[in-house]
């Protein structure tokens, strides 16, 4: 039994570490979307997902502050669709990136501090690694 339960649990840190591994491959791929002007938050925003799986991302977005959002999953761009919710207001859609074919980053000029949730999911039509990469960055 402790035999068993060991192997299990190497298998899943193993599983874990391979998808940190491929992961931070992503990271770095959506690095290069957040340039000189805009200075990242710090945060490496990170899912893995399967099909049609949602990755959800809260984040406060201060008043008179333009931000950069980067969206990465796989080796080329344009495989995650991201939008952004404003979860003040019932949800509305303040933007997606679908209805600009997929832009890998977006710069959203925000007027009023607002609480947003960002979703991100693979887009079906393309390849992707399953892990979702999201970077935000704000304007120096």
């Amino acid at each position: 039994m402790k035999r068993t339960l060991f192997a299990l649990l190497l298998i899943l840190m193993t599983g874990a570490a391979s998808a940190q591994g491929i992961c931070q491959g992503i990271a770095a791929c959506c690095e290069k979307h957040i340039a000189a002007n805009y200075i990242p938050d710090g945060q490496f925003y990170r899912a893995l997902l399967q099909g049609d799986e949602v990755a959800e991302f809260g984040l406060t977005l201060f008043g008179g502050t333009t931000y950069r959002v980067a969206a990465c999953s796989g080796d080329t761009d344009g495989n995650l669709i991201f939008s952004v919710y404003d979860t003040a207001k019932e949800r509305n859609l303040l933007f997606t990136n679908k209805d600009h074919r997929n832009a890998p980053y977006w710069d959203l000029a925000i007027t009023s501090t607002l609480d947003v949730v960002v979703e991100a999911t693979l887009d079906p039509s393309k390849a992707g690694s399953g892990c979702a990469v999201m970077l935000i960055g704000f304007k120096r």
